[in-house]
């Protein structure tokens, strides 16, 4: 059987013109294979031939992994501490491993490895054409529809094939078989089976890289597109910045009577394109981004990171756009939650936010309604405001005087103080004492659990490493060492009931 062996790969090897080693590894992953068809459960089985005599071994193995991450897979799995019970010196990503009895080979092995090493070969074939079709640096896919594929179309170009989703074209867009088509790539998998490369026709992406064939001066440098946003096939914005003063960027874009965004509106069935002018000033940008609209006044909430826009009753309708399309373009392509209101829910809102204001004031600053208000019109919105504002700020202030303005900062900052004490007296009063008091715990670790619903050592010992670090932002190695030590009462207590 041996000897058959051998003489096995020396065919395939010289039939195939590929190495004796891949002919090896094949037979090895198709005796592996086999074998764990016997078990039940994901298996790890290992197979090593040995190349001179043609002798083969066969092994079951574990994986060895972290006692906290707790067994995935317990049929392939072994926890460290069960492992160094067997090998002492093991380590992390060892694996322990233990003969089994190995199948013959056989016809049926032999016609298994042989199909392994034919998809081996297709698939160096194919990894080779996608290779060399993804060195050209393209960034748009020309082809053929080769068909449809369960709404999908497989689109080739050349010898390599792309899949277009249903979801990825415009919609309304029909293709037949032998159209040509271009469109984005947007990803290339090669764990995809036939057509590897992801395409898109509606995806932000596509539009540029077509305003990038249409407009010279973008790949000249002289022109960058800053962003974009789309509802295919209906109405696109892009906003678009000049490095060079003697260009306009606008212009430049639309083309003589329009012809390039013609040329890109005519790529995408009619999708309207409106070209904005970037601005480094977001509430400049905005206001370009929601034309044909005019714009009376923004309110900027840099927390938020919204803008309160308010137009007259004629624009309302223009900002807003059908369905909400125009100001829901307008802030993805700024990045801004952008309101739309006009001028009586503009100053409604203000009122009834300077009323939460003043009432905030009034009662912890232990002040009457016209301190307030004068702090109010002095754009004053917050206790911290009042308590580190620079002192030659609230100076300035005609109304107060330097008693009056060393007064109001140290109520606001008694304030603050009382609040945060309240604060941490409510942390105090959900998490138990033995969380508080673990080794390792902070004021700060204890705010961030207490708000995440944490609240006693147990409920911290069976959380995740991932999971701590994203509610404490620590390294995984200090999460792992404060999820060990919330841990460690279970070991002692275990070692008491054994004994």
């Amino acid at each position: 059987m041996n000897r058959e062996l051998l003489m096995l790969v020396e065919a395939i090897s010289r039939e195939k013109n590929v190495e004796r080693t891949v002919v090896f590894s094949a037979v090895e992953s198709a005796l592996a294979s086999a074998t764990k068809k016997l078990y039940v459960g994901d298996v790890d089985i290992r197979v090593h031939i040995d190349r001179d005599s043609g002798d083969y071994e066969t092994y079951r193995r574990w994986l060895v992994v972290p006692d906290e991450a707790g067994l995935q897979n317990p049929e392939a799995e072994e926890l460290l501490t069960d492992a160094r019970d067997e090998i002492a010196d093991i380590e992390l990503g060892d694996y322990i491993e233990k003969p089994i009895e190995s199948l013959p080979i056989g016809r049926i092995g032999a016609m298994a490895a042989k199909q392994v090493i034919l998809q081996r070969i297709r698939d160096a074939e194919r990894e080779m054409l996608l290779n060399d079709f993804m060195s050209r640096g393209d960034r748009i896919f020309v082809g053929t529809v080769k068909r449809v594929d369960k709404g999908d179309l497989i689109i080739e170009s050349g010898r390599v094939e792309g899949r277009l989703k249903r979801s990825e074209m415009i919609p309304k867009e029909n293709f037949r078989t032998g159209d040509r088509v271009r469109s984005m790539i947007m990803e290339v998998d090669l764990a995809l089976r036939g057509a590897p490369i992801l395409l898109s026709r509606s995806a932000p992406e596509f539009m540029v890289e077509l305003f990038r064939q249409e407009v010279p001066e973008i790949e000249q440098g002289l022109l960058e597109i800053k962003s974009c946003a789309r509802d295919a096939g209906s109405r696109a914005k892009i906003a678009v910045v000049s490095t060079d003063k003697r260009v306009d960027p606008i212009g430049t874009c639309v083309g003589v009577r329009g012809s390039r965004v013609n040329g890109v509106t005519a790529e995408l069935a009619g999708e309207r394109v409106d070209i904005v002018l970037w601005s480094e000033d977001p509430a400049q940008f905005v206001i370009g981004a929601l034309a044909p609209a005019n714009v009376q006044s923004i309110v900027v909430e840099e927390e938020r990171h919204a803008m309160d826009v308010v137009v007259d009753e004629e624009n309302l309708a223009i900002a807003i756009g059908r369905g909400g399309q125009n100001v829901r373009l307008a802030s993805e392509l700024t990045g801004w939650r952008i309101n739309i209101m006009t001028a009586d829910e503009s100053a409604q809102k203000q009122a009834q936010e300077a009323g939460i204001v003043r009432e905030l004031f009034m009662t912890k600053l232990d002040v009457d309604e016209e301190i307030a208000d004068i702090l109010i019109d002095e754009g004053f919105s917050t206790l911290e405001e009042v308590a580190y504002v620079p002192l030659q700020e609230m100076l300035a202030i005609e109304a107060f005087d330097e008693e009056t303005v060393n007064e109001l900062r140290s109520r606001a900052k008694n304030a603050l103080l009382t609040l945060e004490l309240a604060k941490e007296e409510s942390v105090d009063d959900l998490l138990s004492n033995d969380l508080r008091n673990l080794e390792g715990m902070t004021s700060e670790l204890i705010s961030k659990l207490a708000t995440a619903g944490i609240q006693t050592r147990d409920d911290l010992a069976d959380l995740a490493i991932d999971e701590l670090t994203a509610i404490t932002a620590q390294s995984p190695e200090d999460a792992t060492d404060l999820i060990m030590r919330a841990r460690a009462h279970w070991f002692i207590s275990d070692t008491s009931t054994q004994s």
